[in-house]
């Protein structure tokens, strides 16, 4: 009998949820769910949660675990990424959650956030996998589902949206030379690798990849899972849109309202992956680390 199951993932950019119905190990969606929160751009010099996003954050997991409950989920898991591992005061965040939810958070390390959604997104495939979220990136190559290399790189797309301002196609170049620093510490494991027979993407910044590259709204989910996106394509859409004032990139709908400011960067963190790991093309996925999450934390229930 299946056991229907929900996660709860507090990124750095959005809160989402999964619901699904799992037996013998596989899943089957029931209900997904996303809400910005934009943990990351909330944290302060000292690295800590401010008190009206520990107030939201809460306010956000209760209506989350409310729908989960709707729907008849059995059980009900939340866990935490980038941000809330960055975070000064993540206990304190944590102990907030808990005390109006009745959930305890899981804070998950950039390795295992990489190999969760390897697991969600790869499946027992042979592949390589991008995840760009919103205060990392996670790299993951694997062979018949089980990840043989993993990292965790500190290049979200909300992270460097802070760090390096973009208004213009050149100033793109900035952020893909940021990124290279850091994938050049991992280029070396990662060239002894067998090359992936293909690639993976997961996150924000592979959807709006998918429908920017088609030229459709944002809000077109059948035309977004499988999708491949080339590396010309994609270097296409992050120039035309750089050059754009923010009203205009929204005004596109190409791309989620919530999303338009920091698309460029995770567009740019996404050509540095695929000029630097020599990737042609993408593949996008909607399955994640939620996937991933539900199918590690129920296995043998």
């Amino acid at each position: 009998m299946a056991l229907r199951a929900a996660a709860i993932g507090i990124g750095s950019n959005s809160l989402r949820l999964l619901v699904a119905d799992i037996e013998n190990g596989d899943l089957s969606t029931v209900l997904r769910e996303r809400i910005g929160l934009r943990i990351f751009a909330s944290l302060n010099s000292k690295l800590e949660i401010d008190e009206t996003m520990i107030h939201n954050a809460c306010e956000a997991v209760l209506l989350m675990k409310r729908s989960a409950e709707q729907t008849g989920a059995e059980k009900i898991y939340l866990f935490a990424t980038s941000a809330v591992r960055d975070a000064g005061n993540k206990t304190e965040f944590s102990n907030s959650i808990f005390k109006r939810t009745g959930l305890k958070t899981d804070i998950v390390s950039g390795e295992m956030e990489a190999r969760l959604s390897f697991l969600g997104a790869a499946g027992q495939n042979s592949a390589g996998m991008i995840d760009i979220g919103g205060g990392s990136t996670e790299i993951v190559i694997g062979d018949r589902g089980v990840p043989q290399f993993a990292c965790s790189l500190q290049a979200g797309a909300v992270r460097l949206f802070r760090e390096f301002p973009v208004a213009s196609k050149a100033d793109t170049q900035i952020v893909i030379d940021a990124v290279n620093r850091l994938l050049e510490l991992q280029l070396k494991a990662i060239q002894q690798m067998k090359t992936p027979a293909q690639w993976v993407g997961v996150g924000g910044t592979m959807t709006a990849a998918a429908t920017s590259i088609q030229g459709i709204p944002w809000q077109s989910k059948d035309k977004i899972p499988g999708f491949t996106a080339t590396k010309k394509d994609i270097r296409r859409v992050m120039e035309t849109m750089a050059a754009l004032p923010l009203d205009r990139r929204r005004a596109l709908g190409t791309v989620p309202p919530d999303r338009a400011d920091i698309v460029v960067h995770g567009f740019a963190i996404l050509l540095a992956c695929m000029d630097t790991l020599a990737i042609d093309q993408i593949t996008i996925s909607e399955r994640s680390n939620l996937d991933g999450y539900l199918q590690w934390i129920t296995a043998g229930e």
